[in-house]
């Protein structure tokens, strides 16, 4: 029977799901056909796959030619479906044997030539190809990527040549494993290059610890941006599913993945002029925005006010959920988005409101304006909110003079803090439910009338309460304490700055 099924898979956000490459010969005139719900690209195919079988010296059957890529209803686009096409058509007319293909996956481009050339999003493929059970074939400049996934039977190849004369048994291809430098590379960001600064610091390493969101809020000049950028060598190792997981979603994206960043945890500072599209993804055929690409990694935004506001808003979902669904007329698409926002803003429009030199003349009528930009829904579900205060002279000269603790001995504390919660919750304290804060969050009663009181004064809703009590959980556990006492409740406490009033 001139009918062969070859395996492959399809892209849908960060999934990979499986189709199967149905090739029928039949007599009648010479056409070919794809059906399927092919996009432009892989209709486009039949040329690309009929000149790279010639030009291979391979005969293309002069017969009615179906391709079928089930399921049917799965949109499939670009060229990763012109190998698994070229396979069935000479697996249908008998030119490679089929008795084995079932044990395979194939995705790549093909060239004119037969050369494979690379595909985006081959790291999910090697991820459903591995639970499938089925050994992944891909182009060589794919295959340390797709090797990542541990347990993965990869096999690389350059030209068609190479799959036909696999399959025949005559030339195997060697199976490939990641070359990757295991060691770890010091970061030229290290925290003791900021100066001064100790209750900014101290408000970092909670926010490390418990994968708290953080907002700073200080004049020009004071060290926000760079507390900022030295919280990824902060955080904890990334596990491997982690590590898979971003890895994924850089994999599909429009810049790709490097396997150089394997377990590095990204870090990216969009402009405020950042569309809502560019922060959370969309487009007709949806692709990560910054939310997700940043997923397990830290966002930074610099200037939080001037980010148009219906921007910022967008970021409310994600921060609760760890997921953003995007959504349009012919397809939806859902994407991780688990990232741990840090935020700067100045005190007022021109940003001097406070400081000493009193270059400051904003009403405050102003300042009022000027944070009113960001909504109070927002501001709630940030965790911790600091100043960041001007720095006096004598800070520069007590640098010299004292030793400053280090991004590697601050890790140490962070890291030890969070074996604590994941032994504990079996995850970090900023993903605890409402439950689960109930449970390990017990205050005495002397610090339960504590927080009484402050939510009364300061009037804080019922998601503020929670957070306090999560990073009243993080000091304590930083301290190596199995309960919250007085001093852990109101070092919390002390974090929601913008809960108060502002004194102009």
């Amino acid at each position: 029977m001139s009918l062969a099924i070859i395996y492959s898979r399809a892209q849908v956000g960060i999934d990979a799901p499986e189709v199967s490459v149905e090739v029928h010969l039949a007599n009648g005139l010479p056409c070919l056909s794809t059906v399927g719900l092919p996009e432009a690209a892989v209709k486009e195919s039949k040329d690309r796959v009929r000149g790279a079988l010639l030009t291979s010296q391979f005969e293309f059957p002069a017969r009615r030619i179906t391709i079928n890529l089930a399921p049917a209803d799965l949109p499939k686009e670009g060229g990763r479906f012109d190998l698994p096409i070229a396979l069935g058509i000479l697996a249908a007319s008998g030119q490679v044997p089929k008795e084995q293909l079932d044990q395979y996956e194939f995705v790549g481009e093909l060239a004119l030539s037969g050369e494979l050339r690379p595909v985006r999003g081959v790291l999910p493929v090697a991820l459903k190809a591995r639970n499938a059970g089925r050994t992944l074939v891909v182009p060589i400049e794919n295959a340390d990527e797709a090797a990542l996934v541990s347990g993965a039977r990869i096999l690389p190849a350059k030209h068609l040549l190479e799959v036909t004369a696999h399959l025949h048994g005559s030339q195997l291809l060697a199976p490939h494993t990641p070359d990757i430098d295991e060691k770890s590379v010091e970061s030229e960001l290290d925290l003791a290059d900021v100066y001064g600064q100790h209750h900014a610091k101290r408000a970092l390493e909670v926010s490390a610890a418990g994968g708290h969101s953080l907002l700073m809020i200080g004049p020009p000049g004071t060290g926000k941006t760079m507390l900022a950028s030295r919280l990824p060598d902060l955080l904890p190792p990334m596990s491997e599913d982690e590590a898979i997981e971003t890895a994924a979603v850089a994999s599909i994206s429009d810049s790709g993945f490097s396997p150089a960043q394997w377990s590095i945890r990204p870090y990216r500072a969009p402009h405020h002029t950042a569309s809502g599209v560019a922060l959370v993804g969309g487009g007709s055929h949806p692709r990560p925005g910054e939310i997700s690409l940043v997923h397990n990694g830290v966002l930074f935004l610099d200037e939080l006010p001037e980010f148009d506001r219906k921007v910022l808003e967008v970021l409310r979902e994600p921060l609760e959920s760890g997921r953003i669904t995007i959504s349009r007329a012919a397809r939806q698409a859902e994407f991780p988005s688990r990232f741990q926002l840090i935020a700067a803003m100045n005190p007022c429009p021109c940003g001097y409101l406070g400081h000493s030199n009193g270059r400051c003349r904003c009403t405050s009528e102003q300042v009022q304006r000027y944070r009113a930009k960001v909504s109070g829904p927002l501001l709630d579900r940030i965790d911790v909110h600091i100043e960041v205060p001007n720095l006096p002279r004598r800070a520069f000269m007590e640098k010299k003079d004292k030793p400053v603790e280090s991004s590697a001995d601050v890790r140490k504390r962070i890291v030890h803090s969070r074996e604590r919660q994941l032994k504990r919750n079996g995850k970090a304290n900023h993903l605890l439910t409402n439950k689960e804060i109930e449970k390990v969050c017990v205050l005495e009663n002397k610090d339960a009338e504590l927080l009484e009181q402050a939510i009364e004064k300061l009037g804080l809703s019922a998601r503020a309460y929670h957070r306090i009590l999560k990073v009243a959980r993080t000091i304590a556990d930083l301290d190596g304490s199995e309960n919250i006492s007085t001093p852990h409740l109101t070092e919390a406490i002390g974090y929601r700055r913008l809960d108060r009033a502002v004194n102009y």
